[in-house]
């Protein structure tokens, strides 16, 4: 039964892997075996993000590069990559240790996204860049479509929140460098740092709020970089 559920996979990944090892390392969580997956998820996750920016740009050549950060942000994050593993039914193929079938791993958005990304670092490593190129098309086209450039995307702070819980990086700090001018005019200076990455960056404004999504912006565009 596992084979034709592996088999059904591979068509609706539009790709049939050589080395079907590397498939069943992908499936593997790290609470099931050695040989898992979280090495295979950050090469896909590399991967993706340069595939998904290829098709962006010659997708919308008018649009500046902070909409087009945006938009890839808004179609590789955890909840968009939890999505497409649902609709490929990856929770039922998943090899997971005793505790986390217990606490129903098969169904969480963290695991579920990290082995679509550790499926495209395994196509990668099987076939190269080509063949995760058609795979990545085939699961994000529809979704691509659908982007209007125009919709207000979710503000930077959020969108970097959720880059960073998607990836169970501990979230940034802001802190207040420096205010300057009179009361009814002031400018604030706002650093946002996430120190397990080592990344700081500064944003500036005529209210805190609008320093601290300046600088939010810049720190998610070095990310995901």
């Amino acid at each position: 039964m596992k084979e034709i559920k592996l088999k059904n996979l591979q068509k609706r990944l539009v790709y049939s892997f050589e080395n079907q090892n590397l498939l069943l390392q992908a499936l593997t969580h790290r609470s099931a075996a050695k040989a898992h997956n979280e090495r295979l998820e950050f090469l896909g996750d590399a991967v993706l993000g340069l595939i998904v920016a290829e098709i962006l740009y010659a997708k919308f050549p008018a649009q500046p590069e902070g909409k087009l950060t945006r938009m890839r942000a808004s179609l590789v994050n955890r909840s968009t990559l939890a999505d497409i593993a649902r609709e490929l039914s990856l929770g039922e193929l998943l090899s997971l240790g005793s505790g986390e079938k217990k606490s129903g791993g098969h169904r969480r958005d963290s695991i579920l996204s990290d082995t679509v990304e550790a499926i495209l670092g395994a196509i990668y490593l099987d076939a190269g860049l080509t063949a995760t190129q058609k795979t990545v098309n085939a699961l994000f086209n529809s979704r691509v479509d659908k982007l209007d450039p125009s919709v207000q995307i979710k503000d930077s702070k959020t969108q970097l929140q959720e880059h960073l819980q998607s990836r169970q990086i501990p979230l940034p700090t802001y802190d207040v460098i420096n205010i300057s001018g009179k009361d009814h005019a002031q400018t604030f200076e706002v650093s946002c740092s996430i120190a397990s990455l080592d990344i700081t960056a500064n944003g500036i404004g005529q209210s805190r709020r609008i320093a601290e999504q300046q600088a939010a912006k810049q720190v998610l565009e070095m990310v995901l970089s």
